[in-house]
């Protein structure tokens, strides 16, 4: 993001020789020479207009970006927090034999017994806790409240709060409210949502300006210049750090819009118009009303052997065996309690390359498979939505992915520094001159109208901020018009 202000000339942005054309001998002709001047382009045309919508959206709204990064750098390292600062109830020894899983519920019930197991996680690899998820009345809404048992001694190690389908722990859950809400709820989320919205339009104008400008070699495209601190040294750090992280912001955005307030409808409108819709699995028994599964099935009462519905029931360890049998192999798996009118489910979670994502319901009566959903038959749509979301949140590719959030983020502030230390080192100074957009040809300017107002209905705070920038902008011609005409008249009754 480049928060620039090019309204003068800066000698130290680059060399002669970038920026003007070789001098001619006397007598030769000038290819720049009045006899033959330059034919405008669209580019030249268009460069100052989004030089001034990258300044202003670059100067109100870095602060919303640089809170969204800084946040987001947090969370992308909490997933390595959480294993440290959670070890006890997340590790235990390696023991020879485990406990059914049945077992270890009714272990987790004895501790809790005002709870309603509505989940179970066994352990994903050797060393694991088995994670029982129950209802309970003393924790947030939407979250559930884990019990870590041991799976090969029945030892309780510790209950936490865990939310949503990554099980986030409170370390993880906190600042992921921090990141999407800043705690402050339904209003907070306009603040992600504005960030979200504007990233894609700075990170691809600053693309733009940054590829338009002329230079010596194509290294220095890349590479940022060595050198003495100046603001030529800044903007080519800022220009090169942003060419290489212009992909992966531009996906953060995108991202980060599907579950957006207001973009976020539009999106999911769009999605299961184009057929994209993710599908549900129907583990309904019977005659009982259709409905789709979730993490929080099964919130009835308590019953023996691992079960929340009323009648026949093969319990857990015989519905593990039974969803294994389907051909749900990952070590990674959640197994939803049957409540009234449903069947178990039991959903593969790794979201890791290759992506185990498959799931079964079950007949809590004999095992029977009630529906199968396979990740392999999702729309594609629906499939490239899955791994977007699964990639912004962390939990695609593991610790590689977090590792790159990180590195997007931390991208993220240094550009917002580099681009305020470039507007300070060249005050003083003003934007681009207004009314850049009466120099764009009409065929170009009217195919762009229609295409802004069209992403400002489609991004509503996009469109909203917009004209608010348009406000400002027109208030602060109309009060410099006043001025001079002040100043006219004065000088005008002195003479």
């Amino acid at each position: 993001m480049t928060i620039d202000d090019p309204a003068r000339p800066d000698t130290s942005e680059a060399p002669p020789s970038e920026n003007t054309e070789p001098a001619t001998q006397a007598g030769s002709e000038s290819p720049t020479s009045p006899a033959s001047p330059a034919k405008p382009t669209a580019w030249s045309a268009l460069r100052p207009l989004v030089l001034r919508l990258h300044f202003y959206a670059g100067v109100l709204v870095a602060p919303f970006l640089l809170v969204a990064a800084a946040s987001g750098l947090l969370y992308a390292l909490s997933f390595q927090a959480e294993k440290v600062v959670y070890a006890h109830e997340l590790e235990v020894p390696v023991g020879e034999t485990t406990l059914p899983l049945s077992r270890q519920v009714d272990i987790a019930r004895e501790v809790n017994p005002n709870g309603t197991v509505t989940a179970v996680w066994p352990g994903a690899e050797p060393g694991a806790t088995t994670r029982v998820l129950m209802a309970d009345p003393d924790v947030p809404e939407d979250t559930s409240l884990a019990v870590f048992v041991d799976p090969y001694t029945g030892d309780v190690r510790g209950q936490l709060p865990s939310y949503g389908s990554s099980g986030a722990l409170p370390l993880r859950t906190w600042i992921d409210g921090l990141h999407r809400d800043l705690h402050l709820g339904e209003t907070g989320r306009n603040y992600s949502e504005l960030a979200a919205s504007w990233l894609w339009v700075v990170a691809l104008g600053g693309l733009l300006l940054w590829l338009g400008r002329r230079r010596k070699n194509r290294r220095a495209l890349f590479v940022p210049e060595g050198g003495p601190a100046s603001r030529r040294r800044t903007l080519s750090w800022h220009g090169s750090v942003g060419l290489w992280a212009v992909t992966g912001l531009v996906l953060l955005s995108a991202t980060g819009l599907t579950w957006s307030r207001y973009a976020g409808e539009n999106i999911g409108v769009v999605q299961d118009g184009l057929g994209g819709a993710t599908p549900t699995l129907t583990a309904t028994v019977g005659d009982a009303a259709a409905g789709g599964s979730s993490e929080h099935e099964g919130h009835g009462g308590a019953h023996t052997g691992g079960s929340t519905a009323q009648g026949p029931d093969i319990g857990l360890d015989k519905a593990l065996e039974a969803a294994r049998a389907a051909g749900i192999d990952s070590p990674r798996i959640s197994l939803v309690l049957p409540s009234e009118g449903k069947g178990y489910v039991v959903k593969e979670t790794d979201t890791q390359f290759p992506l185990e994502l498959d799931s079964v319901a079950l007949d809590p009566a004999d095992g029977a498979v009630l529906d199968r959903l396979a990740f392999a038959d999702y729309p594609l749509l629906a499939k490239l939505t899955r791994i977007g979301i699964d990639g912004h949140t962390g939990v695609f590719l593991g610790l590689f992915n977090q590792l790159a959030l990180a590195v997007l983020a931390l991208a993220l502030i240094l550009l917002i520094v580099w681009g305020y230390r470039m507007w300070w080192l060249r005050r003083p100074g003003r934007p681009v001159a207004r009314g850049a957009w009466r120099k764009i040809p009409v065929t170009m300017l009217l195919p762009l109208l229609a295409v802004t107002a069209s992403v400002a209905w489609f991004v509503p705070l996009l469109g909203l901020s917009l004209l608010l920038f348009l406000a400002v902008d027109l208030t602060l011609a109309l009060v410099a018009r006043v001025r001079a005409k002040s100043r006219t008249a004065d000088s005008g009754r002195t003479a």
